[in-house]
């Protein structure tokens, strides 16, 4: 087996937009031992990544990188991939022997590497997803992107959700800070009138940050975190929030890589470069000329001066999640488990499923979540599990239907139990899990009920059929 080295870059945002990059390495190399060298600050953005099997700790100042040279000498690496752009990422794998380094061809490191990716600036102009992910696509053209997801443990979540235990629901983070500089913070009088407003109308907020990051109120239902977590609880914190916002940030990358619903505002960057992907949330941009100018520093600011709190307040009212839905497994649930259902002929429905219409009368969403795996498997037709989807929405009274296409050993966010489906359902519908429900027939699915924080009922067990399942989640809500 083969020992294969990532290293990482150095910021945390950085290191959120690589994962993508991770993944895809992984794929390159389904059997190898995959280790990441990474800065202590931004090694736990990699510690749920399966793709990764070891953390290295990178030792800084000149002691330390001795060490770490050593160290990387002992594991007999057959390759590093180079995510971080610096010489010195270059020289400290070619000082341990590594004999194939791979990364782009910049900041005078040619002669160090044996595979450099070519580089113009041209390529800076792409968002820093597919920058970091254009290494490994070089020896593959045809992987496919995936999303910078972060997983947290079940133990971290329930950790967190303890923590918020007590907080009038929904709670929103609130990140007012950025360490590029000031061109990217948004007025904290600004963040300081969202808060009152939230919480007058809504619930309770979490301010997040690094230490000298918070916000100096001093009102009923703000809680202050800054300075207080380490990285590993600050993302657990951010995946239990309802909502975030935020400045371009480290915790903006944070939000959208745990599926939280998002705004976040831009002043001197672009979010063409740095921005959240789908499924994340709502930017707003500065509509300055002189914006996007990449200046950390600015005598005005005007960039930010000229986004407005209504238009902030606005965007966030949009997605606050407050909709109560019902997600349903479909084979085994809503028909019987054909054991990889493609064809209609082994289609069978399950009894009741008329009763779900009721559910659909008392204000919850109708939802499915389906793992398919036999589409990876080339067992079963893509087009038809989308066609017996689509008869559940038609028929049925389902408001959307999500399926998950991989393999199990691809380590997906969406395969179930991992909460991928519903939180793309959460952004898209607005939904609020805790008023929520998961109904399945496998152990699964209630894994993924208590990922997200909802009720779960499992068919066989809590319930016998659908009409059971209808009732209990009738009488919850009576």
């Amino acid at each position: 087996m083969e020992n294969i080295l990532i290293r990482s870059v150095n910021w945390v945002g950085d290191a959120v937009m690589s994962l993508p990059a991770v993944k895809g390495i992984r794929k390159l190399h389904p059997d190898s031992k995959i280790s990441i060298l990474a800065k202590q600050k931004v090694a736990d953005v990699f510690k749920w990544e399966k793709s990764v099997d070891e953390i290295i700790v990178y030792k800084e100042g000149l002691k330390g990188k001795i060490q770490t040279i050593k160290e990387l000498k002992k594991r007999k690496f057959k390759r590093a991939y180079l995510l971080q752009n610096a010489f010195d990422a270059a020289l400290i794998a070619f000082l341990a022997g590594i004999p194939e380094r791979v990364g782009w061809d910049r900041d005078c490191r040619k002669l160090l590497l044996t595979h450099p990716v070519p580089y113009n600036r041209e390529d800076r102009k792409m968002h820093h997803i597919d920058y970091f992910f254009e290494i490994p696509k070089r020896f593959n053209p045809s992987l496919i992107l995936d999303y910078p997801w972060i997983n947290p443990s079940v133990e971290k979540r329930l950790s967190a959700r303890r923590e918020l235990k007590y907080l009038k629901k929904p709670v929103l983070a609130v990140a007012p800070g950025a360490r590029y500089g000031p061109t990217k913070k948004w007025g904290a009088e600004n963040f300081t009138e969202i808060v009152k407003r939230f919480t007058e109308e809504y619930g309770s907020v979490i301010v997040l940050g690094g230490k000298g990051e918070g916000l100096k109120i001093d009102m009923p239902d703000v809680y202050d975190f800054t300075g207080k977590t380490s990285l590993s609880d600050l993302i657990s914190l951010i995946s239990e929030c309802d909502l975030l916002l935020c400045n371009d940030s480290g915790i903006m990358h944070l939000g959208y890589a745990t599926g939280v619903p998002l705004v976040a505002v831009f002043g001197s960057t672009s979010p063409e470069l740095t921005g959240p992907p789908r499924f994340a949330g709502r930017v707003i941009k500065a509509s300055v000329e002189c914006s996007p100018c990449f200046k950390n520093s600015c005598p005005d600011i005007k960039c930010m001066k000229s986004i407005k709190v209504e238009e902030v307040w606005s965007a966030l009212k949009e997605i606050i999640p407050l909709k109560k839905a019902v997600f349903f497994d479909r084979d085994g649930t809503l028909c019987r488990d054909a054991n990889y259902l493609n064809r209609w002929e082994d289609f069978e429905i399950s009894p009741y499923i008329e009763t779900i219409r009721e559910l659909k009368e008392s204000g919850f969403l109708i939802i499915g979540v389906s793992n398919q795996s036999g589409i990876a498997r080339g067992i079963v037709d893509e087009n038809f599990v989308k066609e017996v989807n689509k008869f559940f929405i038609e028929k049925y009274y389902f408001d959307d239907f999500f399926y998950c296409p991989h393999h199990p050993d691809d380590a997906c966010f969406c395969r179930k139990p991992n909460p991928g489906m519903p939180l793309i359902a959460r952004y898209k519908y607005s939904i609020d899990f805790r008023k929520s429900y998961v109904v399945g027939d496998k152990e699964t699915d209630i894994q993924l009920a208590e990922i997200i924080g909802s009720k779960g009922i499992l068919i066989g067990k809590d319930a016998m059929n659908l009409k059971e399942v209808v009732e209990i989640i009738k009488r919850d809500n009576a």
